[in-house]
């Protein structure tokens, strides 16, 4: 181990306690999507209390808050939404409660994401303390929505506030690891139309759900057929609902849709999908509606920022700049060798790695088992590791 990991893990560690009390406040408070009024305050007040130079929020809602004002302009990136809680009786504590028991924190949002957004604000402490500074602007954000539609928050930051930063690091978890890249996804709807009838006399229609079941059939098929990647794995769809519409009970359907998730592998784009659709919808010898999606949703400020459900697949080559200057940060606060992975899961980065072709890596505290699961938790050490990684990786990415 060197002088400098010892050094930075050192001063991280005499975070432990405020680290811990300020993850164990913000999984206390409920901020669903387009609920993250009251997490954005309580960030606001730590931002302030540890020494950010400017602390902004945007028509949108996303908490940003800056250090230095250097040339080089880095992010390091929490979305502060989460998830529901689904079934109450399958947690083993309150899931907001922000329960401490045997050094690990637990509850809705533990580890996906706002320990990261804990382990970012520290960081910055310490890296302003340590004096890693250099000429760089460093951006620390709490975005929303993200859950709800992954990228949303970035498109806006990029487009309305116009910062377009030259690196962002993804703190989603990583359980300490470095990722560099996820599948993507699209959500897709097809609609097949019918004509409607007594249901007594069912040959004097045409029934969508039949329609439907033949095409549904080919799609099961399909997933069969879509490519794999070394890297990322295999690409998948799934048919996740079904809804319908008809006179009444008695009668033939006269519409069906069926909603789809497709997850995209290495080289899969929107236009590759399209096109499987259609000739899966030809396969089967029907005719049908291929509905691309738009996540229209207000947030939290009454915003509306429409976008659509279209999720880029992104991958940083091992040799990038990005990924090299990470790994090194890395060897030099932990004293070895990094493990580099990728996430199961969609981040922010579909955006400013996929839509804008930022450079972005990704290191987090926690596990992304327990994303979503009524297991939620995040150790207090992997905050203090991670705020020592974030005091220093700013300072090696602007170099």
């Amino acid at each position: 181990m060197t002088n400098v990991s010892r050094h930075l893990l050192t001063k991280a560690e005499s975070y432990r306690k405020e680290l811990a009390s300020f993850l164990s406040d913000l999984v206390s408070i409920k901020s669903f999507s387009a609920g993250e009024k009251e997490v954005v305050q309580r960030i606001r007040e730590e931002m302030d209390k540890v020494g950010f130079d400017e602390v902004i929020v945007d028509g949108l809602g996303n908490i940003m808050g800056r250090i230095g004002s250097g040339k080089k302009v880095i992010a390091m990136d929490a979305h502060i939404d989460t998830v529901e809680v689904g079934n109450e009786k399958l947690w083993k504590v309150d899931p907001f409660g922000g329960v401490v028991r045997d050094g690990i924190i637990y509850g809705r949002g533990a580890s996906d994401q706002k320990a990261g957004m804990a382990a970012m604000v520290y960081g910055a402490k310490i890296m302003k303390e340590e004096g890693l500074l250099g000429d760089f602007t460093l951006y620390v954000t709490g975005t929303v929505m993200e859950e709800d539609c992954d990228g949303l928050c970035w498109r806006y930051i990029v487009q309305e506030d116009g910062i377009r930063p030259d690196f962002v690091v993804i703190t989603e978890p990583t359980n300490l690891n470095i990722y560099r890249g996820h599948r993507g996804r699209m959500e897709l709807q097809i609609k097949t139309s019918g004509l409607s009838c007594h249901a007594s006399a069912p040959e004097r229609g045409v029934n969508a759900i039949y329609k439907m079941g033949r095409i549904i059939q080919e799609i099961e098929r399909l997933n069969e057929r879509i490519k794999d990647d070394a890297f990322l794995g295999k690409g998948t769809i799934a048919v996740t609902q079904i809804f319908f519409k008809s006179p009444s009970q008695n009668a033939v359907a006269d519409e069906c849709t069926i909603q789809l998730d497709r997850r995209l592998t290495a080289g899969e784009t929107k236009e590759t999908v399209v096109k499987e659709l259609e000739e899966a919808i030809q396969m089967a010898g029907e005719e049908a509606e291929i509905v691309e999606l738009f996540y229209e949703r207000p947030s939290y400020t009454g915003t509306v920022y429409p976008v659509e459900k279209y999720f880029p697949t992104w991958v940083m080559d091992e040799k990038s700049e990005i990924v090299k200057k990470t790994v090194g940060a890395y060897r030099e606060v932990f004293g070895e060798e990094p493990f580099v992975d990728k996430w199961t899961f969609s981040t922010n980065g579909i955006a400013t790695a996929g839509v804008f072709s930022i450079p972005t890596i990704g290191f987090g505290p926690a596990n992304e088992i327990y994303a979503h699961s009524p297991d939620d938790q995040c150790p207090v050490d992997h905050l203090v590791k991670a705020a020592a990684m974030y005091a220093l990786l700013p300072l090696r990415l602007s170099q």
